[in-house]
């Protein structure tokens, strides 16, 4: 895992929360309750979750990165690299 995706990946969870809507929508993609998200943070699969959701909607996507100031690949290659479909080289 690259170094930043963990926290990458909370504060993208942050951005998601924001809005209610959008994080019932997160719940039911995930198959969590509130409780059960802040229960398994730690868990590098919750955290994958948590960017695949916003990989699935472009305009999620491009709204967190623009909310979080980064590019919209940044939030992708880190969902990739979470999910382990991305190496980084030594």
């Amino acid at each position: 895992m690259h170094e930043g995706d963990e926290a990458l990946a909370l504060h993208a969870l942050g951005w998601i929360l924001s809005d209610e809507p959008r994080a019932e929508r997160l719940l039911g993609m995930t198959g969590l309750d509130p409780d059960g998200l802040r229960a398994s943070l730690g868990e590098r699969a919750t955290l994958a979750a948590i960017l695949s959701f916003l990989t699935a909607h472009e305009a999620d996507l491009v709204a967190c990165a623009g909310a979080l100031d980064i590019p919209p690949d940044h939030l992708a290659a880190a969902a990739r690299r979470l999910e382990g479909h991305e190496r980084i080289a030594p």
